[in-house]
This record gives C-alpha cells, structure tokens and sequence, in this order.
C-alpha cells in the first residue's frame, strides 16, 4: 500500500467519541484562559506592574494556552476525564494565593468584595468571549488538522465517517458557528437602515478570497496527490468552498427575512432537510451516491457531501447569527452577564434534551450529511463552550477587584457606573482604555488575521506531511514537530500584531 493510501486509511472508518468526553474536553481551553488571567494578576500583585515584555508575554500564553491542549490530546489523552480538575485546582491555588497577600493590604470582607463584584459596569462596546471562541476554535482546527496524522492523536478524535462525533466533526460546525457571530448582518446597528441586498453584494466581493483559496487547495492537493478523505467533501469540495456559499447563501437569506427571525429560519431549515433525508432516497445517495455502489461519476456524485451538507451548515451559521444578536445586546453590567449566562445554560439544556430526541426518532450525529442533530449538537456545545468563556471572563473580573490596577489581556474592563442623570442607563464610560497595542497578546494576535493564520495552518500542515512519515513517528517526536508547528504560527501572527499589520485585503 502506498504512502497515500496508507494516510488515507489512517484517518478513515472511525466511529468519533462520547458527548461526555467532547464536553469535559471544551471545558480546557476557558480554565487554560483562566489559569492564565491568574498568573498574570499574580505578577501584578508581587511586582506593582503588568507583565510588559513581549517576548515573555509569548512565551507565557504559548505554554499556557495552547501547549496544554496539544499534551491533552496525545499523550494525556488517557486522562482526559481528570485534566479539568487537574486546572482548576491549580487556577484555585492561585486564586487563594492572591486572595491571601491581597489581605495584608486591605481588610476588606469577602462579602463587601462580592457586592462590589454584582455592582461593578463593564465595557458594553466589547465582548471578549466572542473574540476568544473565535480564536480558540481556530486554534484547535490548526492542531487537530495537523495531530490527526499521527497515531498519538486517539482515532476517536477524528472525524467520524458517517455517524458519530469525533472532536474534528465538531470543529467543523465551529466554524461556521464563529464566523456567524460577527458577520456584517449581526454587527449593523439596527437604528442604521440600509438596502435589504447592501450585505449580500458586500459579501459576494468578501467571499473570493475562500475561493480563491478553496481552488488553490484543490490545485495543489490533485498536483501533489496529498492524501484526502473522499467522503469528507466529495472529490473537488473542499471546506473554504463551503464556508464561501454558506456566507453568500446566508446574506440571500436575511436579505429576504427579518434577521431578528433567523432562530426560525434556522429551525425551518434543518428539519425540512431532516425531512427530505428520512423521507426520499436523499440519504442514500449522499452515503453510496446514485447507483448505490459509491460512484464518483459526474461533478454531483463526485461531491455530494460537499454540496449537500450546505444546507446543514446554512442552518447552523442562521442559528449563529440570532446568537450573535442577542449577545449584542447592551449589556453594561455583571449581573446583566450573569443572568444572559443562565439564560443561555438553560438554551443549551433544552437543546441537550432535543438532541436526545432528535437521534433516538430522527437519526445519529452525521457531520457527512450536516444533519438535524448534527446542527443541534453543534449549536449546543458552541454555545456551552460560549457560556464558559464568559463565566471564566466574569472570575477574572472578580480578581482584578482584588488587586488594583492589574489588567489581563482579551478580559473585560470594568467601567465607571452610567450618570443616569445626564445619559442614557445603557452608557457606562470606561476608566481607561488601553492602547490597542499596549497590552499584545497571542489571542488578539491571531483574531487581527485569523483567515491567515487557518490559511498558514494548512500549509503548514500540507509541509509537515510530504516531509514526514507521520505514522510511524514516536511520541516525543510527535510532540516536537507539533510545538514547532504551532509555535511558528502563533510567532508569525504575533510578529504581524506587533507591527499593527493586517493581511486582509479584498
């Protein structure tokens, strides 16, 4: 067997992982953010200043926030169920560190100390949650793309191939949930009226460089014969095609609808599609094409997966988009957060138990059809994943209390309270607002060119694979060449943040 088919077969047949596992595993990346957030109060505390070199500053959130999940799902995979607790009781040391030395300064009560926390305003122009999901789900894209080709990286992890839930097929939904949540329809304010088709030009310009991109990987992948996974896209689709007509198809559709009504055209979508799925030979043609024998014939059959799985991720990025309006709603205060974040846990319950009932009467996870639970389930663990970056965001808002003046990256501002008298109750002014470039940090790194560094991951990837056997690779090597291939990556968007470079240009 060839090198090719060899890579193939490797990352092919897999049946993904439990709910459970996926869940516990979504909990890391908020407490490796906490941990960091800690650790850098902590520095405040012992030496009255910010942590202010750049190249510590990398150092620190490389090690803490992507080194321990590229250990956490090769080698500490075994001990997945325990590594959350494993953080957090290190982020609760820390946490009682500073409590402890903050005490010898003042006295003030712990009870006083959470009044304070449920009174205090933050900065209602930013949503740092929104900004470290994004990024985050990049991140872990970039790992997974380039891990699931070593035999380090457990093969439940994988996308499944046809029904199940590996942590790739979610990373897939992902995605397309996080460009949702900041598309140009969502960001509009809505006291600003516009032609109803403003947005869907505007997109048909923006959407060319996925493209562009998608025929470049195209190109290279047929010139070179890189390994693929037919039944993944189909034979010429690949993900930058899908995530380009999902964005065009989206603008189409809230140019027709009301965007504040898009949770029903979500809705519409995935189950009229489930309909379609249960009730014509739609199902069967997607998983053995139309002669039942998994013909690749003709550009349909070639790419059925590809074309047809678009209208499961038009439904999941309409559901982002009723998300991203609501989260974007002036919210200036803590106890605002706290009670949009148990509305949200309760969205995400009812979701849960629909996802139940969806895969017991309707049909299992299937990430190759994009199907009804398919779309449930992604909806439900991004906005878990949402909601802990939030309650992580609002700890760290609690700390900062403790110590003044400190300040974590990428972590709300807390703000002086709105003057009812002369403006509105939703204003609040902010103490101070530091220089965009005052505080670099990996995460606002990535998010000023997060197509770039997806793009720089792929090729990075694509290298990494001609290059290597990565099958037979041993384990410290596998853990080697994935610190280097991130490290790089992070260190290239780092350099681009530090120089206020942006490489977006369309």
């Amino acid at each position: 067997m060839s090198q090719k088919h060899l890579k193939e077969a490797f990352i092919s047949n897999l049946n993904g992982t439990s709910l459970l596992e996926i869940s516990l595993g979504l909990s890391l990346p908020p407490l490796c953010l906490l941990c960091r957030g800690l650790l850098l109060i902590l520095y405040h505390l012992r030496y009255g200043k910010p942590l202010s070199s750049r190249k510590y500053s990398l150092l620190l959130d490389f090690l803490v926030l992507v080194s321990p999940l590229l250990f956490s799902c090769t080698v500490l995979s075994p001990i997945m169920f325990f590594m959350p607790t494993i953080i957090a009781a290190f982020c609760a040391g820390i946490f009682s560190k500073i409590y402890s030395q903050r005490k010898h300064e003042t006295r003030v009560p712990f009870r006083q100390i959470v009044k304070d926390f449920q009174k205090a305003y933050l900065d209602p122009e930013y949503i740092p949650a929104i900004t470290v999901f994004r990024v985050y789900v990049n991140v872990l894209t970039s790992i997974g793309i380039l891990a699931v080709d070593f035999p380090q990286y457990p093969r439940r992890y994988a996308k499944a191939e046809t029904y199940g839930t590996g942590v790739m097929d979610l990373g897939v939904g992902a995605f397309i949930f996080g460009n949702a949540l900041v598309c140009p329809e969502v960001r509009q304010k809505s006291c600003l009226t516009q032609p109803k088709f403003s947005n869907l030009a505007r997109q048909f310009f923006s959407i060319w460089p996925l493209i562009f991109l998608g025929f470049g990987r195209l190109l290279s992948v047929k010139s070179i014969e890189y390994h693929e996974h037919t039944s993944e896209y189909g034979v010429h689709w690949n993900f930058f095609f899908t995530l380009a007509f999902v964005r065009l198809a989206a603008s189409l559709l809230l140019a027709v609808f009301p965007k504040n009504k898009s949770w029903i055209v979500a809705i519409n979508l995935a189950v009229l599609y489930q309909l379609i799925l249960n009730t014509t030979s739609l199902k069967t043609f997607i998983l053995h094409g139309s002669d039942g024998r998994d013909t690749r014939v003709g550009f349909l059959n070639a790419n059925r997966e590809g074309l047809l799985s678009l209208f499961g991720y038009l439904a999941i990025y309409m559901a982002s988009v009723q998300a991203g309006l609501w989260l974007l709603k002036c919210r200036n205060s803590v106890k605002g957060w706290i009670e949009a974040a148990r509305f949200l846990l309760l969205t995400v319950l009812v979701l849960f138990v629909f996802l139940h009932v969806s895969q017991a009467y309707a049909d299992p996870v299937s990430r190759r059809m994009a199907n009804l639970s398919y779309c449930v389930w992604v909806v439900a663990h991004c906005l878990t994943f949402f909601i802990c970056f939030v309650v992580t965001d609002l700890a760290l808002v609690f700390t900062k209390l403790l110590v003044k003046g400190s300040s974590v990256p990428c972590c709300w501002n807390v703000v002086k309270p709105p003057n009812t008298g002369t403006k509105r109750e939703t204003e609040a002014v902010p103490v101070r607002r530091e220089g965009k470039l005052s505080h670099i940090c990996l995460i606002s790194a990535i998010n000023k060119n997060q197509l770039l560094f997806f793009l720089l991951a792929n090729v990075m990837t694509g290298t990494v694979n001609i290059l290597i056997d990565t099958i037979h690779s041993k384990t410290a090597f596998t853990l080697c060449i994935l610190h280097l291939y991130m490290f790089f990556n992070c260190l290239i968007m780092y350099i681009l943040h530090a120089k206020n470079i942006v490489l977006k240009f369309w």
